[in-house]
């Protein structure tokens, strides 16, 4: 099975394009549980409930930043494997937006899909070919970025050029070419904080087929409504592309800079349940 084929069986499963992002704030969990836990509880929840996503994507950082290597101390990296060993949906989209040379690359990519078991990774343009060729595994998806959604993006990734287009579709362009090179393993990561322009990136992905993964939604801004009209006007296969709202699903409270509410496993579940009715196919 290609990457393209599990994004298509897992939607149907799901019936939803939702991605639940795993990015812990460690300052908004409840008090004395930890991020590991936390999670845990939240996919318990969902499960009890009947509720699916159609993607968990973690971001490595998150953890990574509380391994203590030089003391033997490995909390993140633990906490990290506990949740990809009990995740309730696949693809397990593993955001660590890699990108170097090629025998680097190399490395990245067993970090990805030997260490982790991701079935798909996220990664940087900016070297060309041969950093992302590694990445290019049978059966694993890469997501690279093309759009993002946070505020600096513009500051490369909008220089006109001197046909007068935006650097974001030149890159566009070089993804349509390694998809064709690579067929059903490269997508693109395309935000969603920016309409009229991610209108022109789900037009010019459409009839490529190409995998879009979906961040700017929730905490953001953008609403799943809003993105999934767009993809509906275009053309898009919405079975090939993932919404991803992380903050907004597990502490929303956070972004009101209040505390966990003592029902909070109640309260995530309940985000993502609305989100994964919002993402319906």
């Amino acid at each position: 099975m290609d990457y393209n084929a599990l994004l298509e069986s897992s939607a149907r499963l799901a019936g939803n394009c939702a991605c639940m992002g795993i990015d812990p704030n460690f300052k908004a969990l409840p008090e004395g549980v930890g991020a590991a836990d936390f999670f845990l509880a939240i996919f318990e929840e969902m499960d009890r409930r009947g509720v699916r996503v159609s993607a968990i994507k973690p971001n490595i950082g998150y953890f990574s930043r509380l391994d203590r290597p030089l003391e033997g101390a490995f909390d993140g990296s633990m906490a990290l494997s506990r949740i990809v060993k009990a995740i309730p949906a696949r693809p397990l989209i593993l955001d660590s937006k890699r990108g170097d040379i090629a025998t680097s690359s190399d490395n990245y990519a067993s970090e990805a899909f030997e260490c982790w078991s991701a079935d798909s990774v996220t990664v940087s343009p900016y070297m060309g070919t041969d950093s992302i060729s590694p990445f290019a595994v049978a059966g694993k998806g890469i997501y690279v970025l093309d759009r993002t959604s946070n505020p600096g993006g513009k500051d490369l990734q909008n220089l006109l050029l001197e046909d007068g287009k935006p650097l974001y579709m030149h890159v566009a362009a070089v993804i349509a070419r390694w998809n064709e090179e690579c067929p059903g393993t490269v997508g693109a990561v395309v935000g969603a904080t920016n309409l009229r322009e991610f209108e022109d990136l789900s037009a010019f992905y459409a009839d490529k087929r190409i995998p879009m993964l979906i961040p700017g939604v929730g905490s953001q801004g953008a609403s799943a409504a809003d993105v999934i009209a767009i993809m509906k006007k275009t053309g898009y296969p919405l079975e090939l592309c993932r919404i991803n709202s992380s903050s907004a699903l597990s502490h929303p409270w956070a972004k009101k800079k209040q505390p966990a509410p003592a029902d909070w496993k109640k309260v995530c579940a309940d985000a993502v349940e609305k989100f994964a009715g919002e993402c319906a196919l």
